[in-house]
């Protein structure tokens, strides 16, 4: 027998916090469901400075620690199991984990997305201590700091040049000559004063004790090797969206971002995706947040339709 409730949050980062809080409080019984961590990317995060109410900052954990009490003090349920599959029934939505199922009416697809690694020699030890995976989160903890980006993408070349407000030397580290990015965000880099191109090059490792000292560069070319003196290190080569589960509700989006409407709404009534599964979306905590708030109101009314009918 599956669980019956009115909504099921698929997800356990700020966005699906936030929206368990706003159905919490319209009365509507409320699960979410985590594979891993509560709380996703932003736990990495040593400092979240651009949050809005916490003028001196706050670690990601600490702002997940208060979302999480916030939205279990209006009843919503954590419970720590991985999705592997939904499927529709009439207006209903099935959702199935490795232990247990959920029916619901109402579904949010809020599961996020993993950062695509290097998966090199000192890249995990150094996460949230000089490496990072988002300019627009890090870029102000970097004034005057000598950095090398990674990647040769649209991420790489535009968060350069926004890096630019804030270091003062950027190398941009691609293993080709070639980018996939748009030619006018290549000669916008190219043409700015603070950055460099070191082309046809690798890292190889990332050096540092307590924050990031440097990195190991390698020209795919020669195979020579060298040492580069460095304090930041962006790895700006895209994110996977973690919506593998959805082969049978929604083939098309398995694996991918999810179009949505206004209201947040997929093309299936009752299911929403918000934050970084949602297809252009901004991966910024307050977006994700606002996204899901947006979702759990509509989905109020949804409810109220379906009960209605």
């Amino acid at each position: 027998m599956a669980e019956e409730l009115d909504v099921v949050i698929v997800g356990g980062g700020p966005s699906a916090l936030a929206g368990a809080l706003y159905t919490g409080r319209a009365n509507m019984d409320t699960v979410i469901l985590e594979r891993q961590i509560l709380g996703g990317q932003i736990v990495e995060a040593y400092d979240v400075d651009n949050y809005p109410g916490f003028p001196e900052g706050i670690t990601g954990p600490d702002l997940v620690e208060q979302m999480q009490a916030h939205a279990e003090r209006f009843g919503t349920e954590i419970v720590y199991e991985q999705v592997e599959d939904i499927q529709l029934e009439g207006p209903l939505k099935r959702v199935i984990t490795g232990k247990k199922e959920y029916l619901a009416p109402i579904v949010i697809l809020a599961s996020g997305a993993d950062h695509r690694k290097l998966g090199v020699p000192g890249e995990k030890k150094l996460s949230g201590k000089g490496v990072s995976y988002c300019a627009t989160c890090d870029g102000a903890f970097f004034v005057d700091k000598d950095l090398v980006v990674v990647g040769g993408g649209d991420a790489a070349t535009t968060e350069s040049v926004f890096l630019t407000r804030f270091a003062s030397k950027i190398d941009v580290v691609h293993r080709r000559q070639g980018f996939r990015a748009r030619a006018v965000h290549v000669e916008n880099a190219k043409d700015h004063e603070k950055i460099n191109f070191i082309l046809d090059t690798i890292v190889t490792e990332i050096h540092g004790d307590e924050k990031v000292e440097g990195v190991t560069l390698k020209n795919v070319k020669t195979e020579e090797t060298r040492y580069h003196e460095c304090d930041g290190v962006f790895i700006l080569i895209g994110a996977e969206p973690n919506t593998e589960y959805l082969e049978n509700v929604m083939p098309s989006y398995a694996g991918s971002v999810i179009p949505v409407d206004f209201n947040m709404e997929t093309d299936i009534k009752g299911i929403y995706a918000v934050g970084d599964v949602r297809k252009g979306s901004y991966r910024q905590v307050g977006t994700g947040i606002g996204e899901a708030i947006t979702a759990a109101m509509h989905a109020e009314e949804r409810i109220k339709t379906l009960r209605e009918e």
